[in-house]
C-alpha cells in the first residue's frame, strides 16, 4: 500500500472520479450523471462528506458520508445530528480485495467519530450478499427497516438499512 493515501475529496477530484464512473458505466450512464451532478450540489451545500482514496493522482476506492436528512428522499431512522449516512462505496475493480476500502473505511470512521458522530447507517439491496457479508464485517448488524428507494431512470429497489454504534 506504498504510495496510498486516505483523504478527503475536493470538488475536483470528485469531478474527475464521477467522470470515470460515468465513463465506465455498462449501461444507464443517464443515472451516473443524475447522480453525479446530484452529489455535487450536496457536496455544495455542505450535505455530504466525500472520503477518497488514492495512489498518486487516482482515485482508487470511496465512500461518502452523508450528514444532512436533505440528501435521502426517506432520512427516518438514517441522518440525523449524530447520525451519518454512509453511501456510494465504490473500488476500482482492480484494487478489489486488497484492502484499500478497508483502509479507507477506517480513516472515515475515525474522522466521523472525531466529528462528534455516534452512530453510522447504510442501506443494501437484499440480494446483494456479498456487500451484506462485507458491511457485516465493518459492525453494521443492527437491522433498522427495509424501504424502496427510486433511481434516477425510474426504477425502483428494494433496500434493507443497517446500522452501527461508533
Amino acid at each position: 500500500m506504498e504510495n496510498y493515501e486516505c483523504r478527503i475529496a475536493t470538488l475536483d477530484e470528485m469531478n474527475k472520479k464521477w467522470d470515470y464512473e460515468i465513463e465506465h458505466a455498462d449501461d444507464d450512464k443517464e443515472n451516473w450523471i443524475v447522480w453525479k451532478g446530484n452529489t455535487i450540489d450536496r457536496f455544495n451545500n455542505g450535505y455530504i462528506i466525500p472520503y477518497y482514496g488514492f495512489i498518486g493522482d487516482d482515485c482508487i476506492c470511496e465512500c461518502t458520508a452523508a450528514i444532512s436528512p436533505m440528501v435521502l428522499d426517506k432520512p427516518e431512522g438514517l441522518i440525523d445530528d449524530t447520525t451519518v449516512y454512509l453511501m456510494s462505496f465504490r473500488t476500482v475493480e482492480e484494487y478489489i480485495g486488497k484492502g484499500y476500502f478497508s483502509k479507507l473505511y477506517k480513516f472515515m470512521e475515525d474522522d466521523l467519530r472525531k466529528r462528534g458522530y455516534k452512530r453510522l447507517t447504510l442501506g443494501v439491496e437484499p440480494d446483494e450478499e456479498t456487500n451484506k457479508a462485507i458491511y457485516s464485517k465493518y459492525g453494521f448488524t443492527e437491522f433498522i427497516k427495509k424501504d424502496t428507494d427510486i433511481y434516477p431512470n425510474g426504477e425502483v429497489i428494494n433496500v434493507e438499512y443497517y446500522g452501527k454504534t461508533l
